[in-house]
């Protein structure tokens, strides 16, 4: 086998590859601007510029005779589509990325993405993880009269903010339809509240629905919570999600619906999740991450002590068992969460739910 020997460089060699290299790089970083990923379309992603190239592409000359080309200027606020660099991770909206655009095409490529603050990610039906939305402040857990509070989705989503380093917000939406006799979710807010959880109450559904007066009930309230924040509302369908962003953002448009009289759970409304800023000129100034309607949020990627980590109350406990490795059920010998339970110091719904996670989280989905 013949050797293929490697030609040996000199110093200046050397030093003009790495010069051209160089030059090149700046070249490129030149046509480079910031900005933000602002919705996901399978293998597309529209991005808003918020900053300009140092080389701003010039349009060509055109001859007398010759047709106009297409041509796209480029502007701050403007939304591009782009495609994305195969060898970065997937993206979400909320992303802060460099990319360069192609005046003659329309379109852009995303080079690189800046570093995360909190990444909420998702099982998608196809079992792997996907990312949901990017450097998210907070998330907010929308619940309803009806459909009826589900505790157990509600603690799920509690994990979900835990797990992302995200704060969580409840919010009890169409609160004027809470009966005056329905103790059971105004007993769930305070055992929330002693949990540290903070909620807000608001009374926003489809316009046919609610008087005007009542429209806008709690929203000041809402509004100091998200003011210049990246926030996710979150929960089942029906609950009023895209109302309360329509409230919010009326130029938002989003799509409403009402809920099933056959199923009493809500219609999915929401299709690709898209950034809806508050200050469309500024995204600096925060905005929110509307997600596609889901009556369930898997949690199989995340392991037990990922979860138990979740339940604020119940984590310190958990290294108290007799058994290191306690599942924590009802007959768990020595379990110190259920002695705890017995003593009145956490809720059982809550090590309940703990239990319920974690038994899913260690099935798989396939």
């Amino acid at each position: 086998m013949a050797l293929i020997r490697q030609r040996k460089l000199t110093k200046q060699q050397i030093r003009r590859i790495d010069k051209q290299q160089l030059e090149s790089q700046d070249s490129i970083d030149d046509s480079l601007m910031d900005g933000v990923v602002m919705a996901h379309y399978g293998k597309q992603l529209e991005v808003q510029v918020t900053s300009l190239p140092a080389v701003i592409p010039v349009q060509p000359e055109i001859g007398p005779d010759d047709p106009e080309p297409f041509w796209q200027a480029l502007a701050l606020g403007d939304i591009w589509r782009c495609h994305v660099r195969t060898n970065l991770p997937m993206l979400a909206a909320g992303d802060q990325v460099r990319w360069g655009a192609d005046s003659n095409t329309g379109f852009g490529r995303i080079e690189s993405v800046k570093p995360r603050t909190s990444m909420v990610s998702r099982p998608d039906r196809y079992h792997k993880l996907k990312p949901v939305a990017a450097n998210v402040d907070i998330l907010a857990i929308v619940f309803a009269p009806l459909p009826a509070a589900a505790p157990t989705l509600i603690d799920r989503y509690l994990v979900v903010c835990h797990h992302a380093d995200v704060q969580p917000l409840l919010v009890l939406n169409k609160a004027d339809l809470l009966p005056e006799d329905d103790a059971d979710t105004r007993e769930l807010l305070t055992q929330y509240a002693a949990l540290g959880y903070e909620s807000v109450l608001t009374s926003v559904d489809c316009p046919e629905n609610v008087a005007a007066s009542q429209d806008q009930q709690g929203l000041s309230e809402l509004k100091h919570y998200i003011d210049k924040k990246l926030v996710i509302f979150a929960g089942q369908s029906g609950v009023g999600k895209s109302s309360l962003i329509n409230a919010l953002l009326p130029d938002s448009a989003q799509s409403v619906n009402i809920i099933s009289d056959n199923s009493k759970l809500g219609q999915h409304t929401t299709t690709t999740s898209r950034l809806l800023p508050f200050n469309p000129d500024d995204l600096t100034q925060g905005g929110i991450v509307d997600t596609p309607g889901i009556r369930e949020y898997g949690i199989w990627h995340l392991t037990p002590d990922d979860i138990i980590s979740g339940f604020i109350e119940l984590a310190p406990l958990s290294g108290h068992c007799q058994f290191r490795d306690c599942r924590h059920t009802h007959n768990s010998k020595g379990c110190a969460l259920w002695a705890a339970v017995a003593e009145g110091q956490v809720l059982q719904r809550r090590v309940e739910n703990l239990v319920t996670l974690t038994q899913e989280a260690d099935t798989k989905p396939y």
